[in-house]
């Protein structure tokens, strides 16, 4: 999740509600200390109403059966899973870290799964609250849902783009929408208090939060399809690499990451995979190869595997985790393209998703990964730093074959 400086124009009640998550801690004491907002002078300095503040990382893992409709909360600190309500039809389970998105036929269902974090730059705040389901968005799959710690977009699949204020969210209300001009092909991604989208024609364009154009960085991106959030900017998959979009005192800038030779529309990234917080992603490139893209140097390497189902790394030197159809967890060094450790079979007759992550995927955080295995109704934690030691292995009452964590 990203931090702004600033908070939005909207509404006074708005403005509190906002300033609780994006109030700047400069020059305050990291225990305790008087936040800027006046609602709340005498709350310790990172207080956020109806929530807990923890010392350490509160990570859940949100697990659907589209098939079934059950639906599953596993908290990663008890090793305990909470049964919310069912949703059936699922395509697509996706999280912008706090807010799990059921991607159905019927609209998009929104689950606050009540963990969630607010990075400070130097410090970090982990924060825990009652898991509920806050209600439905429209746009069934294909809806594209980015956000930040001020506003949630939704891209439909027509590229149409609402704009919803977080707070409203966090209170456990969608609330009214403010539409941004035009269609999008891609994703609409908020980044340092602007929305970033693409054009029909490949221009690249940013918006402030009342959907009026702000800037138009000089570079284009022709059929765009994934994007992901760094510390380094918003990357943006083009037919031709990547576009890399930056702020600095005000101002936006783009800059291409060729691949460096022709690339087959087969072997394109356009879904890309990381930890939270990195600057390496890593995005299939055929089914016999990954990509992994290193934001920092504006390099990519191709790295060959096999056949591959999910792909995923830590970045920072650790190893590119590639899950096989062997149903073995294989570790690549990146630099060298070399395999350097597996695991025993893990799944059984493992294949990749047809939509979304439909499938086995691998989730990374700070410390672990997590790989769910629909059949074997369980899910295994991975300690990385260790060749791929299996470190808890969860039994569930469900087949998990949708996943993704929240809480990082």
């Amino acid at each position: 999740m990203l931090v702004r400086r600033n908070v939005i124009p909207w509404a006074p009640a708005a403005l509190v509600a906002v300033s609780l998550i994006t109030t700047s801690c400069a020059g305050q004491n990291d225990d305790v200390s008087t936040p800027k907002s006046t609602a709340s002078a005498s709350a310790p300095h990172g207080y956020v109403e109806g929530a807990q503040e923890k010392a350490e990382q509160q990570s859940r893992l949100l697990l659907n059966d589209p098939g079934t409709g059950d639906t599953r909360v596993l908290d990663l600190i008890t090793g305990k899973a909470q049964e919310v309500s069912r949703r059936t039809g699922t395509a697509e389970l996706t999280t912008d870290g706090r807010f799990g998105y059921f991607h159905t036929s019927g609209g998009t269902h929104v689950l606050d799964g009540g963990a969630w974090m607010v990075d400070h730059g130097d410090h970090v705040h982990y924060y825990r609250a009652a898991i509920r389901d806050v209600g439905r968005l429209p746009g069934g799959p294909g809806t594209r849902i980015r956000s930040d710690a001020a506003v949630t977009a939704v891209t439909d699949e027509d590229g149409r783009a609402r704009i919803y204020r977080r707070a409203g969210l966090e209170k456990g209300k969608a609330g009214s929408p403010r539409t941004l001009p035009g269609t999008h092909p891609g994703a609409v991604v908020p980044h340092e208090e602007h929305l970033l989208g693409v054009t029909d024609d490949g221009k690249v364009l940013v918006y402030d939060r009342e959907g009026k154009r702000a800037a138009s960085p000089a570079a284009r991106c022709e059929d765009p399809r994934g994007d992901a959030v760094t510390r380094r900017g918003v990357v943006l998959g083009c037919a031709d690499g990547a576009l890399l979009v930056r702020e600095a005192d005000g101002t936006f800038t783009a800059e291409k990451i060729p691949y460096g030779s022709d690339v087959s529309e087969a072997e394109r990234a356009t879904a890309f995979r990381h930890r939270p917080g990195s600057d390496t992603l890593t995005a299939p490139a055929g089914d016999r190869a990954v990509w992994v893209l290193d934001v920092t140097e504006r390099t990519w390497t191709r790295v060959r595997t096999g056949p591959v189902v999910s792909a995923n790394t830590a970045g920072e030197g650790s190893v590119l985790i590639v899950l096989q159809t062997d149903g073995s967890l294989h570790g690549y060094d990146i630099s060298t393209g070399k395999q350097v450790t597996r695991t025993k079979p893990l799944l059984a007759g493992a294949s990749a998703g047809t939509d979304g992550n439909a499938g086995p995927v691998i989730e990374v955080d700070r410390s672990r990964a997590y790989l769910n295995d629909p059949k074997g109704r369980r899910v295994y934690e991975i300690d990385y730093n260790d060749n791929l030691r299996v470190a808890r292995t969860f039994d569930l009452d469900i087949e998990p074959a949708l996943m993704v964590e929240t809480g990082r």
